[in-house]
């Protein structure tokens, strides 16, 4: 088959889960013998031009920032790179046997709509996310708000094929009045199914990492006062932040104000090995995000043998892949004094948390793998 991707993102440029399953699902289509075309916005410099396998990349719009200096999202890139994916499909819609895209930021699949209207070519959409009125107002205010929840529902009812991750948005599309019913994929993990929990030595410190983008749902900057908190029981224990963003200046200052210094650090971004390697010698991920679509970190941190702590929250998919007691905990809020109980779980919890840990990921490895998510998106396209 011809497919073609739609994301305004593209991996390594831009980091998020839904960047690597965009392309990680480009990457297996080709190794399973289908022609691929990824439309996306120009992200690299002159000469560093992407080199995937077997994939046309096409940019079809200009390189500019996702983000204002309130860190919200802006208008004009994806309205441009909307119309940018209207043109590309108007002049080769018969070049292609299907199209996926993710529903946001929106104007492209409304485009895609658009563009392949009446000509029986199948549009699959990833929902990672479906938010609410009441989130899109604490998003963007009333009046902007309650425009993109408009927006978001309108794209929700032109959606002929829905892909989900979670339970929670499936049920939310279903809400906004999908017309069928959402296609479940198991997971976004793309690492070896088998789990390794052998890498961390038995008399490492206590260790908390959090890793992810530094934007306000992830909450970074509360780490250091949870890490401190949980220090009352076990001196020992230290914090790790990874990861870069709009919010990392607050990041920083949350570790001076607690006096943090020495015990929390936050070395900013690194490396997926580095990642892998501080997630296996943690004691636990720390996970404190207000909203989350999926979650892949706890997966992550799971096949390395390490238990996570998310917090629990109407827009948090995450909870989901925490199963209490066998492969981390969930904190009743996020209040410094609740995360850190679940942090001290973690620790007394020991190499016996650590083994069930293992043993939950490696029960669900394949279930949750990019691989079995990427054979059912593409089954759905051919059958």
């Amino acid at each position: 088959m011809r497919i073609c991707l739609v994301y305004d993102c593209l991996y390594p440029w831009t980091v998020g889960g839904a960047e690597r399953w965009m392309r990680d699902l480009a990457v297996r289509l080709v190794a399973a013998g289908h022609s691929v075309t990824y439309l996306t916005r120009q992200q690299w410099d002159a000469g560093d031009e992407p080199a995937i396998p077997g994939v046309r990349v096409i940019a079809v719009a200009r390189r500019e920032g996702l983000y204002g200096p309130d860190g919200t999202r802006r208008i004009g890139q994806p309205l441009r790179f909307g119309w940018g994916v209207l043109v590309h499909l108007l002049r080769n819609r018969r070049s292609y046997d299907a199209v996926h895209t993710c529903a946001f930021p929106y104007f492209s699949l409304l485009a895609a709509r658009l563009a392949l209207a009446g000509r029986g070519i199948p549009v699959g959409v990833d929902w990672f996310e479906v938010w609410s009125l009441a989130y899109w107002t604490r998003y963007l205010g009333p009046l902007r708000g309650t425009i993109g929840w408009a927006v978001q529902r309108l794209c929700v009812l032109v959606t002929p094929k829905a892909f989900v991750f979670s339970r929670l948005h499936a049920r939310r599309l279903r809400e906004e009045g999908l017309r069928s019913e959402p296609v479940r994929l198991g997971g976004l993990y793309a690492g070896a199914v088998e789990p390794r929990p052998e890498i961390r030595a038995n008399d490492a410190d206590p260790l908390v990492v959090f890793a992810g983008r530094h934007i306000a749902e992830k909450r970074a900057p509360s780490v250091p006062a949870a890490v401190l908190a949980a220090r009352k029981r076990v001196p020992s224990l230290r914090g790790l932040v990874l990861g870069d963003g709009p919010e990392r200046p607050k990041v920083l200052s949350a570790i001076a104000a607690a006096g943090a210094r020495g015990t929390v650090e936050a070395p900013g971004f690194v490396s997926d090995d580095e990642l892998r390697e501080a997630l296996a010698r943690a004691t636990c991920l720390l996970l404190p995000s207000s909203r989350e679509g999926y979650g892949l970190v706890v997966i992550e941190a799971a096949a390395v043998g390490t238990p996570s702590v998310v917090v629990a929250g109407y827009d948090n998919a995450a909870v989901e892949l925490v199963e209490e007691g066998v492969n981390g905990f969930v904190a009743a809020s996020e209040d410094p004094q609740a995360v850190a109980d679940a942090l001290v779980r973690c620790v007394e919890g020991g190499a016996a948390l650590r083994a069930s840990t293992a043993a939950w990921f490696a029960e669900r490895a394949i279930h949750l793998s990019v691989a079995e998510s990427a054979e059912r998106v593409v089954a759905q396209y051919s059958g």
